[in-house]
């Protein structure tokens, strides 16, 4: 499985999207696009993610702009796995 496809297993375990997240494609909106993906959506998502990659995501590594498309959190990730 890529990073994408875990990513979106992730989101649509947290987000409780029933399955919609499969069509989710790198330009597919998130934040501010997904009801679902509040302030608190946003905190579990990135526990989510720390613990299913192994990572460590620091309050300075982040801001709206990595949460903003599939693509650009698939980004970050990519980056936090080869670091």
């Amino acid at each position: 499985m890529n990073t994408q496809e875990h990513l979106l297993d992730i989101l649509d375990d947290v987000l409780s999207l029933e399955g919609r997240a499969k069509a989710f494609t790198p330009d597919t909106a998130l934040l501010g696009a997904l009801p679902e993906l509040d302030s608190m959506a946003v905190v579990s998502l990135i526990t989510a993610l720390e613990e299913q990659f192994g990572i460590v995501v620091d309050d300075d590594e982040i801001d709206g702009s990595t949460f903003a498309t599939v693509g650009a959190l698939t980004d970050f990730l990519n980056g936090k796995l080869s670091a």
